[in-house]
């Protein structure tokens, strides 16, 4: 890699890191003010909130290049999320992070990670049973490692674009639930590639 190359990197993992900063703190605060709202409109809002972590399948919806190199869509990705539901409804607001993980594809590596900010919503089933589903934007960040001749452009690439999911939530209790995510996300790669990545994930949320 040459000099210049370095250099160029480096001004893409700051620019990375800043916009990175910057998107967290601006969802941070409006999730702040929906939560203070809620919380001056009721009593105590206890159960409204909620934190959650998932685990699950990531698959990459990508194209394999040209030659004889090996590709592995599918591996593990790790969701963490924070969510308000407002005040007497089921309507609300999640901030997450995902890592999609690392595939090998075109002789090189190709992984994401992003940051969603989504309107969530659910539809209760009985005193257990939820259906929830949410839509919302993703600001994500990709790598990838390709070698010569496979016809896959290597870079990295920093993108806004928008995402959906829908899922189901039992509840165990009256702070903890189980929960299926299905969702897909829509990335940018370099050489100006958009393509999704769609994540089957179970996990747990703690309401609050």
């Amino acid at each position: 890699m040459s000099h210049s190359d370095n250099i160029q990197r480096i001004h893409m993992n700051k620019s990375h890191r800043h916009l990175v900063s910057s998107l967290c703190v601006a969802a941070a605060a409006l999730a702040a003010t929906g939560v203070q709202a809620q919380s001056s409109g009721s009593g105590s809002g206890s159960g409204n909130r909620h934190v959650g972590f998932n685990a699950g399948l990531t698959d990459y919806k990508l194209g394999d290049g040209t030659g004889v190199f090996g590709s592995d869509k599918r591996t593990t990705a790790y969701n963490i999320y924070v969510g308000s539901y407002f005040t007497n409804s089921d309507l609300g607001m999640e901030l997450g992070y995902t890592d999609f993980g690392r595939v090998t594809r075109a002789g090189g590596t190709t992984k994401a990670d992003g940051i969603n900010l989504s309107l969530i919503g659910r539809l209760p089933l009985d005193n257990a049973f939820s259906l929830l589903g949410k839509v919302g934007g993703t600001f994500a960040h990709t790598d990838v490692s390709s070698a010569a001749g496979s016809g896959v452009t290597a870079g990295s690439e920093n993108s806004f674009d928008w995402s959906y999911g829908v899922g189901a939530e039992y509840a165990m209790n009256r702070q903890w639930s189980a929960v299926l995510q299905y969702d897909e996300h829509y990335v940018k790669y370099a050489g100006n590639n958009r393509d999704r990545i769609n994540i089957t994930s179970l996990g747990v949320r703690y309401r609050y």
